[in-house]
Parts: C-alpha cells; sequence; structure tokens
C-alpha cells in the first residue's frame, strides 16, 4: 500500500488558509488559544464549519473520529527533533508541521 504525504503550510501567527485535502478544497484556520495550545477549524470554501476545536497534537490521526466527512485520508501533527512534541506558540510551521497523509 502506497502512502503519499502532503505538507499544509502553517505558520504560528495563527491563519486561515485554503487547502487541497484529498480531492476537495478546504478553508482551514488555525489559532493559539493559551490554554489548549494549537486547534484547527476545517469548513468548506464558503466558510461553513465542518469541524471545530481540534486540538494540534501528535500521536493521532486527527481526523480519525471524523470519518463521515469522507475526507480520504490523515491530518498527523509532528515536531523535526522529536516526533511526539507537541506544537509550541513559536514552532508551528517551521519545526512543527501538519501533513495530509493519503493510502492508496
Amino acid at each position: 500500500m502506497a502512502k503519499t504525504v502532503y505538507q499544509i503550510p502553517l505558520d504560528a501567527a495563527g491563519q486561515t488558509i485554503q487547502a487541497m485535502i484529498g480531492s476537495v478544497q478546504y478553508q482551514l484556520t488555525v489559532q493559539w488559544r493559551k490554554f489548549s495550545g494549537w486547534v484547527l477549524d476545517i469548513a468548506s470554501t464558503d466558510g461553513t464549519a465542518l469541524v471545530s476545536g481540534i486540538p494540534l497534537v501528535t500521536g493521532v490521526d486527527l481526523l480519525g473520529q471524523y470519518g463521515y466527512l469522507g475526507i480520504g485520508g490523515s491530518l498527523l501533527m509532528a515536531t523535526n527533533a522529536d516526533p511526539d512534541a507537541v506544537p509550541t506558540y513559536e514552532n508551528l510551521g517551521t519545526t512543527s508541521n501538519l501533513y495530509f497523509v493519503v493510502t492508496s
């Protein structure tokens, strides 16, 4: 089974971007929450919320419980020096990155 991995470009400023995930364009918003860390919201391109407040943690498929969305892959966080280290306020998009993984 082949895997294709795509890095989703993020930065530590918090942002909303349009990203192709699988074959569908989505609006992704990342925000820093003081007591929670980084969280991700996924919406359709017109801004209709699909899922909100996904914590950007490592070691799990961030879409695991959202299979009903039919996105067709996994979202994974990883930090370069320590793949299990949670992204910090300073390192999102530099040494801590979000990846979309498609298995075919």
